[in-house]
């Protein structure tokens, strides 16, 4: 007799003693094709074995649920709560009226061959969700919770499954940081003082310097008898001691006058050092050999050029967006940017394997790209070409939601007035380097090669002018474009100006331009359409994968995109900081912004899983025979979300359905 399978989701997070419990409570359900599941038996939980069940809403197709018997290529098999009725899902804000569906108080379930069920009482569902709170983020009706699970299951599995690869990745890295140079690591700054000096003296220069130590100097005469070291890793500065906050407190429990006491008594001297070209990995080995805190850093001359902390060193190797900040800063040439680039890529495989939230991700992948569109840039150009412009991108990229390397969006905004002979070279120069550090160059031509996106600011603003009076379908998506502009480099006062006359040229726009904006973002087919095409493809050779790009991203996108630009709210060009500005103008509520951007973030995740564990770069098509059960339920679930968005931007710019 088939029972539950307590290593698929949701009952794979169950202690012995719940899954016994759960069994008592379980039965095999048999339903015919064509046959529904009762009313009266809309009161319990059901696990799919075999066959497939579609959830419909009056006439409305809402999901299908199938086993993983259905098509070897299943990982799991699918489930469904009867129990849930429409107002459980996601509602819009009063601004955004909600969906014009057929009201129906409940979800209709119709298995559309011979089906076999596994059939849960509801009431023991509720005990184990009281009990224990992975099954009640695994069974949530809040989208936000769900995805909190998913993101920790994916987490886990990197550990379980990934963890040798992984590790060896992890190892790479790290030991590429230990082989850099001590300065790589943000040293903390000198203050040396007499070693006679007063107690009271040390605390001073330390509390002014925010520092939690002082050095001391010795004179000649006080060093008399020290020794040299022989030690190959650290050496000894017999001439220099260090006082801390600790000898500070020792000396008040000892009652020592801190006007008359010399720092001498409760100072170390002889202390272990590091040179400036030494490797990270000889400091960590010096401190932890030695147990000491802190190493001064020493050049070439003897000189004391900064003082290397261990929770800085440990900080550094944990947070590997350090180095490669460093390395982008430090960069003389394309060879060693390329090396800083490619640690990007790395990082990024690392913080998704280790969990991360994708939106945590991709902002920190924004802010070292800028820097190295930044380094590039200033390797091109002289200073004076930097002063006077103004290096933007756009889409993904300017709104800090790109994954892996982007197609180029980038324009140059010039000052009035200013020219040089070999700016087109430069930006030529620019777009062509970028495609050779692994930054595609844009099909669309969005890219300041092109004359349109290297104007001068006072043209660029009669072109913003144009395209919103103008039907050109283009002018849209070059507007789209600018709205997402994010500054990179040179006079940011460029991009602002540019803001402040998008906001001018909407206003003076055909009061049914955002209208006509709208439509885009409901140019691709719904959501119910993807599923219905999926399921009849299930075991076949050719499987109808889902363009997360159309059916995901880009509604959600445009959309917030639409409204923002509607309330001139046109200062932040990413997805998220748009939302938290149309719920701060009413326009929608907080639970309503939060769950559109869990939703984004997902397709978001799903595309970079894609990207990693393929060779498509574009990463937009999903094979959902790839997915686990809660991942296609979590699917489902962000594709209902676009959906009923969809429907309100209808409904709210009352555009056709179409």
């Amino acid at each position: 007799m088939p029972q539950l399978d307590f290593t698929q989701p949701p009952f794979d997070v169950l202690s012995l003693t719940e899954r016994q419990s759960l069994k008592k409570h379980t039965q095999v359900r048999y339903l015919a094709a064509g046959e529904s599941l009762p009313t009266d038996d809309l009161s319990y939980f059901f696990v799919v074995l075999k066959g497939q069940i579609e959830q419909r809403l009056g006439d409305e197709f809402i999901a299908s649920y199938v086993g993983s018997s259905y098509s070897d290529q299943l990982n799991s098999n699918d489930w469904f709560d009867s129990r849930r009725t429409p107002d459980d899902r996601e509602l819009p804000s009063a601004k955004l009226p909600r969906a014009d569906i057929k009201n129906t108080s409940a979800y209709q379930y119709r298995a559309i061959e011979d089906t076999l069920l596994l059939q849960v009482e509801g009431s023991a569902i509720d005990r184990m969700s009281a009990q224990n709170h992975l099954i009640r983020q695994l069974l949530s009706n809040e989208l936000p919770e769900r995805l909190k699970a998913l993101q920790q299951r994916r987490g886990a599995q990197n550990q379980a499954l990934g963890a040798n690869a992984t590790s060896y990745n992890a190892q790479q890295e790290v030991q590429q940081i230990m082989l850099q140079p001590v300065v790589a690591v943000t040293l903390l700054p000198v203050h040396i003082i007499d070693a006679d000096s007063s107690l009271y003296q040390a605390a001073r220069t330390m509390t002014a310097a925010g520092l939690k130590h002082v050095l001391l100097r010795q004179s000649a005469d006080q060093t008399q008898g020290s020794h040299s070291t022989s030690d190959p890793i650290a050496g000894l500065a017999p001439e220099l001691g260090i006082l801390t906050d600790a000898d500070l407190c020792r000396a008040v429990s000892e009652q020592s006058d801190p006007a008359t006491t010399p720092c001498r008594q409760f100072a170390n001297f002889n202390l272990r050092t590091i040179g400036a070209d030494d490797e990270i990995g000889d400091a960590l080995l010096t401190m932890t050999r030695y147990r000491i805190h802190r190493l001064p850093v020493i050049d070439d001359k003897g000189a004391v050029i900064g003082i290397l902390g261990q929770s800085d060193v440990l900080a550094h190797l944990s947070h590997h967006s350090q180095l490669i900040s460093v390395q982008i800063e430090q960069a003389k040439d394309m060879a060693s940017l390329d090396t800083a680039v490619e640690l990007i890529g790395r990082y990024i495989r690392a913080q998704h394997q280790n969990g991360v939230k994708i939106g945590i991700v991709s902002r920190m992948v924004q802010t070292l790209n800028a820097q190295v569109f930044t380094k590039l840039w200033e390797l091109i150009v002289p200073k004076e070409v930097i002063d006077n412009t103004c290096v933007i991108v756009m889409g993904s990229e300017g709104r800090g939601e790109q994954i892996m390397r982007t197609d180029q969006d980038n324009a140059l905004i010039i000052r009035d007035g200013y020219s040089h002979p070999d700016l087109a070279k430069f930006a030529d120069t620019f777009n062509q380097q970028l495609a050779a550090l692994g930054y595609p160059l844009c099909d669309g031509n969005i890219m300041m090669t092109n004359p349109l996106w290297r104007q001068p600011l006072s043209d660029f603003k009669k072109q913003i002018s144009l395209w919103f009076k103008n039907t050109d379908p283009m002018h849209s998506i070059w507007i789209s474009s600018i709205l997402d502009g994010a500054y990179v480099c040179g006079d940011e006062s460029l991009l602002t100006q540019i803001r402040e006359h998008l906001k001018v040229a909407h206003r003076q726009s055909d009061p049914m331009f955002v209208r006509q904006f709208a439509r885009a973002a409901l140019q691709f087919g719904e959501v119910n359409q993807w599923w219905q095409k999926f399921i009849p493809l299930l075991g076949k050779p050719s499987v109808q994968d889902i363009d997360l790009k159309k059916a995901g991203i880009f509604p959600l996108v445009h959309g917030i995109r639409t409204l923002t630009l509607e309330h001139d709210i046109l200062y932040v060009p990413s997805s998220k900081g748009r939302l938290k500005a149309l719920v701060e103008v009413g326009m929608l509520t907080q639970v309503r912004a939060d769950t559109l951007n869990e939703a984004l973030e997902f397709f978001m995740a799903q595309r970079l899983t894609v990207a990693l564990s393929t060779d498509d770069k574009h990463a937009r098509q999903v094979d959902p025979t790839t997915l686990s059960a809660l991942e296609r339920d979590v699917l489902k679930e962000c594709l209902a979300v676009v959906k009923s968005f969809k429907a309100q931007l209808r409904q709210h710019y009352q555009l056709e359905i179409g």
